[in-house]
């Protein structure tokens, strides 16, 4: 459809966001752009948004849920991924406020599942049954078990990472969190919110982290 060619031509263009023009509450505040700025010549946010809805009608309702984004991912997009520093301070304790602990303390699961996590890319997709667990995808962006020759470079190297972590209990907490919800470690992460958006369960992110963090894990030896 006309609505669908427009947004993807916008989407995968260079526009100009609201983080590339003045603001009308004040330079700095890092408040959402209004609507009437626009987006690319000619094209309002609005409109944008818009055509993007058109084109994703008749969802079901957990699908029409991820176009729509929350106040992290829409400061994130206004400023490319590179908020001002207190932007990035506001963040960083908003989300770290949505990161949910072990009752037990306790953040260690097994290797052996995590290392069958990293390696599923199972979940999200149309037509993935809603029965069958979520997979992490961890080699889509990390290298992490050398046995492994087939894994993306957005994220850094993980290879060795228990090695220079370690394994304290301060360690795998660090962890944990990069894991449940890397917004509330690194302000405008590419990483998915795994635990915060609840595509992985609190026992499968204690496993992401064994499979980072244990002595045993091949992702250290």
């Amino acid at each position: 459809s006309a609505a669908t060619a427009v947004a993807a031509a916008l989407l995968m263009s260079g526009p100009v966001l609201a983080a590339d023009t003045p603001s009308t509450t004040g330079a700095g505040t890092g408040a959402a752009a209004p609507a009437a700025v626009e987006v690319a010549p000619g094209i309002t946010r609005e409109r944008l948004e818009q055509a993007v809805a058109a084109a994703w009608k008749n969802l079901p309702p957990d699908l029409a849920a991820r176009v729509v984004q929350d106040e992290t991912m829409a400061v994130c997009s206004q400023y490319r991924n590179q908020p001002p520093q207190a932007v990035a301070d506001a963040i960083l304790a908003r989300e770290k406020q949505n990161v949910t602990y072990p009752a037990d303390g306790k953040y260690l699961g097994s290797w052996k599942n995590g290392e069958k996590l990293a390696l599923s890319g199972f979940g999200g997709r149309m037509g993935d049954n809603p029965k069958q667990a979520n997979g992490g995808n961890c080699y889509a962006c990390h290298q992490l078990a050398p046995t492994e020759i087939s894994y993306g470079t957005l994220g850094p190297s993980l290879l060795g990472y228990g090695k220079l972590k370690g394994t304290t209990p301060e360690a795998q907490k660090e962890v944990y969190e990069r894991v449940f919800n890397a917004q509330a470690v690194f302000a405008c992460s590419n990483m998915p919110r795994f635990g915060h958006n609840k595509f992985l369960t609190m026992e499968q992110i204690k496993d992401a982290v064994a499979f980072l963090l244990d002595p045993e894990s091949p992702v250290n030896k």
